[in-house]
């Protein structure tokens, strides 16, 4: 279990705290989503979580062990993807897989075996004695996968794991929370690619500015949002945009309007078309957490 409480963290008085008195926590057996813009706070959130920096106030906690005052048993119990990984470059992957397996008491036949197992498992097959320096960064990504899983920890912090990986990679990532959750591990990720994050989590937690805005449970991911009207126009003029700002919220994507607003599509369609205005697409499409969020932090600027 993963507690962050009243979590508060200032690198600059002038600038401000990255983040303000956060506090949510991730239990056994759950996914927890964490999303925001860039640089709201949710690398800040999971560095702090993971012990790499300290905060300014408050606390985290895994399994009940404080990050700070008892860092070497809550890292044991914590497996942690950073989203830029950066290892010793001139190290290979098999040798220090072997070298972090010695943070877990794993020995050394055992290490071997357990990490070449975990390189294959993550798609280093044929990568495992190669110099770090010559992995792309999608691979840097995969190896921070399987050094995350060497201790088999309880507690997974992931912060932007998706980034850089490719199909195949994502499709793993995926199989990988399903495990995991199927062991009671207790799972914190980021990401920007929401479609993934709605799919897989069982709650989504929300930071904009520094600050938690909302938390989503699983039941309203999977009816979150209301209808959207999408209408697209072979040109879009003020004109059309004016009026359809008169029904109600609107996200403008070149020349598509999506339009958040009770109302009739088909006579939607029959008055823009008597105004003049040329539709190539009009369809009505359910709001995914993507909007959502988009929307939600509209409201909160």
């Amino acid at each position: 279990m993963i507690k962050i409480d009243a979590l508060t963290k200032t690198f600059s008085r002038k600038a401000g705290p990255a983040i303000d008195s956060v506090s949510f926590e991730v239990s056994n057996g759950e996914i927890v989503g964490f999303v925001g813009l860039n640089g709201a706070g949710k690398t800040t959130t999971i560095r702090l979580a993971a012990g790499v920096s300290l905060p300014t106030s408050g606390s985290v906690s895994v399994d009940g062990y404080d990050v700070v005052d008892q860092k070497v048993e809550a890292s044991r119990r914590t497996g942690w993807v950073p989203e830029l990984p950066n290892f010793e470059p001139n190290a290979s992957a098999i040798s220090l897989m072997r070298y972090f397996a010695g943070f877990y008491g794993i020995p050394g036949s055992e290490a071997e075996s357990r990490s070449l197992e975990l390189l294959r498992s993550v798609g280093l097959q044929g990568a495992e004695t190669r110099r770090l320096r010559t992995y792309s960064q999608g691979m840097k990504k995969r190896f921070s996968l399987a050094t995350s899983l060497l201790g088999n920890p309880k507690n997974y912090l992931f912060d932007e794991v998706l980034n850089g990986l490719d199909p195949e990679g994502i499709r793993y990532f995926r199989r990988l929370m399903v495990e995991v959750k199927g062991r009671e591990a207790a799972v914190l990720m980021s990401s920007h690619i929401l479609v993934e994050v709605q799919n897989l989590a069982d709650r989504v937690v929300i930071i904009h500015k520094g600050k938690v805005i909302k938390t989503v449970s699983r039941g309203e991911l999977e009816s979150v949002g209301e209808n959207i009207v999408k209408v697209a126009f072979e040109r879009l003029d003020d004109g059309a945009l004016r009026y359809l700002k008169g029904l109600g919220n609107v996200r403008v994507d070149g020349n598509a309007v999506f339009l958040r607003a009770s109302v009739d599509p088909a006579r939607l369609n029959a008055d823009l078309v008597k105004m003049g205005f040329r539709v190539t697409e009009l369809a009505v499409q359910k709001e995914g957490l993507e909007e959502y969020f988009l929307n939600l932090i509209g409201e909160a600027k």
